[in-house]
Protein backbone atom coordinates (compact mmCIF):
# COMPACT_ATOMS: atom_id res chain seq x y z
CA UNK A 1 0.00 0.00 0.00
CA UNK A 2 1.42 3.39 -0.96
CA UNK A 3 1.30 6.40 1.32
CA UNK A 4 -0.72 9.31 -0.09
CA UNK A 5 1.15 12.56 -0.66
CA UNK A 6 1.19 15.27 1.98
CA UNK A 7 -0.83 17.41 -0.42
CA UNK A 8 -3.61 14.78 -0.48
CA UNK A 9 -3.56 14.45 3.31
CA UNK A 10 -3.66 18.22 3.92
CA UNK A 11 -6.85 18.56 1.88
CA UNK A 12 -8.73 16.32 4.32
CA UNK A 13 -6.97 17.33 7.55
CA UNK A 14 -8.85 19.14 10.30
CA UNK A 15 -5.93 19.92 12.62
CA UNK A 16 -2.15 20.11 12.39
CA UNK A 17 0.67 19.71 14.83
CA UNK A 18 4.03 21.20 13.86
CA UNK A 19 7.15 20.43 15.87
CA UNK A 20 4.91 19.31 18.76
CA UNK A 21 2.82 22.51 18.76
CA UNK A 22 -0.88 22.44 17.90
CA UNK A 23 -1.59 24.84 15.06
CA UNK A 24 -4.60 27.03 15.59
CA UNK A 25 -4.76 27.96 11.94
CA UNK A 26 -3.47 26.62 8.66
CA UNK A 27 -4.27 27.68 5.13
CA UNK A 28 -3.79 26.04 1.75
CA UNK A 29 -3.59 28.84 -0.81
CA UNK A 30 -6.28 27.98 -3.43
CA UNK A 31 -4.40 29.16 -6.53
CA UNK A 32 -1.23 27.34 -5.48
CA UNK A 33 -3.26 24.24 -4.58
CA UNK A 34 -4.54 23.90 -8.14
CA UNK A 35 -1.03 24.29 -9.58
CA UNK A 36 0.43 21.82 -7.06
CA UNK A 37 -2.26 19.22 -7.86
CA UNK A 38 -1.44 19.53 -11.57
CA UNK A 39 2.30 19.18 -10.86
CA UNK A 40 1.67 16.12 -8.68
CA UNK A 41 -0.49 14.51 -11.37
CA UNK A 42 2.24 15.16 -13.96
CA UNK A 43 4.91 13.74 -11.67
CA UNK A 44 6.70 17.07 -11.43
CA UNK A 45 7.96 19.09 -8.48
CA UNK A 46 6.13 22.18 -7.37
CA UNK A 47 7.13 25.82 -7.68
CA UNK A 48 9.78 26.73 -5.10
CA UNK A 49 8.59 30.35 -5.04
CA UNK A 50 4.82 29.85 -4.77
CA UNK A 51 3.40 29.82 -1.22
CA UNK A 52 1.11 26.81 -0.76
CA UNK A 53 0.81 26.22 2.99
CA UNK A 54 0.88 28.66 5.90
CA UNK A 55 0.66 27.43 9.50
CA UNK A 56 0.20 29.58 12.60
CA UNK A 57 0.32 28.65 16.26
CA UNK A 58 1.10 30.06 19.68
CA UNK A 59 4.26 28.98 21.49
CA UNK A 60 3.65 30.38 24.94
CA UNK A 61 3.01 34.07 24.21
CA UNK A 62 4.84 34.00 20.91
CA UNK A 63 2.95 33.73 17.63
CA UNK A 64 4.83 31.42 15.27
CA UNK A 65 4.28 31.27 11.51
CA UNK A 66 5.63 28.74 9.01
CA UNK A 67 5.33 29.16 5.25
CA UNK A 68 5.92 26.33 2.79
CA UNK A 69 6.16 26.46 -0.98
CA UNK A 70 4.41 23.96 -3.22
CA UNK A 71 7.85 22.41 -3.93
CA UNK A 72 8.43 21.83 -0.20
CA UNK A 73 4.99 20.25 0.28
CA UNK A 74 5.38 17.98 -2.75
CA UNK A 75 8.88 16.95 -1.60
CA UNK A 76 7.76 16.12 1.97
CA UNK A 77 8.55 12.64 3.21
CA UNK A 78 6.57 10.49 5.63
CA UNK A 79 8.32 8.77 8.55
CA UNK A 80 6.53 5.59 9.65
CA UNK A 81 8.23 5.52 13.06
CA UNK A 82 7.07 8.99 14.14
CA UNK A 83 3.95 9.07 11.94
CA UNK A 84 4.99 12.60 10.91
CA UNK A 85 5.82 14.35 7.66
CA UNK A 86 9.21 16.04 7.31
CA UNK A 87 9.28 19.13 5.17
CA UNK A 88 11.78 21.92 4.77
CA UNK A 89 11.46 25.68 4.97
CA UNK A 90 13.92 28.54 5.40
CA UNK A 91 14.50 27.53 9.04
CA UNK A 92 15.30 23.86 8.34
CA UNK A 93 13.31 20.64 8.58
CA UNK A 94 9.92 20.76 10.31
CA UNK A 95 7.89 17.82 11.61
CA UNK A 96 4.21 17.95 10.65
CA UNK A 97 1.52 15.68 12.06
CA UNK A 98 -1.87 15.75 10.32
CA UNK A 99 -4.81 15.05 12.61
CA UNK A 100 -8.50 14.45 12.06
CA UNK A 101 -11.08 15.90 14.38
CA UNK A 102 -14.13 14.06 15.55
CA UNK A 103 -17.21 16.11 14.87
CA UNK A 104 -20.85 15.59 15.50
CA UNK A 105 -23.61 16.47 13.12
CA UNK A 106 -25.71 19.48 14.01
CA UNK A 107 -28.73 17.75 12.54
CA UNK A 108 -30.50 15.66 15.17
CA UNK A 109 -32.49 12.77 13.84
CA UNK A 110 -36.13 13.29 14.55
CA UNK A 111 -38.00 10.37 16.00
CA UNK A 112 -40.95 9.08 14.04
CA UNK A 113 -43.10 9.28 17.15
CA UNK A 114 -43.42 12.39 19.27
CA UNK A 115 -42.03 12.13 22.79
CA UNK A 116 -44.65 11.53 25.45
CA UNK A 117 -44.94 14.22 28.08
CA UNK A 118 -44.82 12.84 31.57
Amino acid sequence: MTTPSLLDILQSTDMLEINGLHAWEFVLVPQALVAAQAALAAGQGGDAEQLLLQIECMDGRTRRVWKFSSAAVLAASFDDASQCWSLSDADGVQQLNCLSAISASADDELDDEPAANA
